[in-house]
């Protein structure tokens, strides 16, 4: 159902970059759906992706069983819907990534715990 306003209906937004210490990146993980949804993570854009592999997503996800399977020469990486392929000593902001942006990995051969999203 829709809204309509019935007066002019102007205000600044409360959750731009401008905000936030750090930009918002969504992180989600395909087909492990033991994590309901994208995981909002505040991180400086600066972080170079190496980094957001090695340090940041074991922090995230270490804990899920198939983690430690992830072969990382065959993750499918997604800026919101489109497949790219990552520089892993570029930062997040010179591969495309700005405040709130999402990013998606898939994992293929690995299909959630005891193959649940296959």
């Amino acid at each position: 159902m829709s809204t309509v306003a019935i007066s002019s209906y102007e205000f600044a937004s409360h959750d731009t970059a401008a905000h936030f210490a750090e930009s918002l990146l969504y992180i989600g993980w395909d087909e492990h759906m033991i994590f309901a949804a994208p995981l909002s993570v505040p991180l400086s854009l600066s972080t170079t992706f190496d980094a957001l592999v090695q340090n940041i997503l074991p922090t995230l996800y270490g804990q899920h069983p198939e983690f430690k399977k992830i072969n990382w020469n065959k993750v499918q990486w997604f800026r919101s819907a489109d497949m790219f392929t990552p520089r892993m000593q570029g930062t997040l902001a010179e591969q495309g990534f700005t405040h709130k942006s999402v990013l998606r990995f898939r994992t293929p051969g690995l299909e959630g715990i005891r193959g649940s999203c296959g």
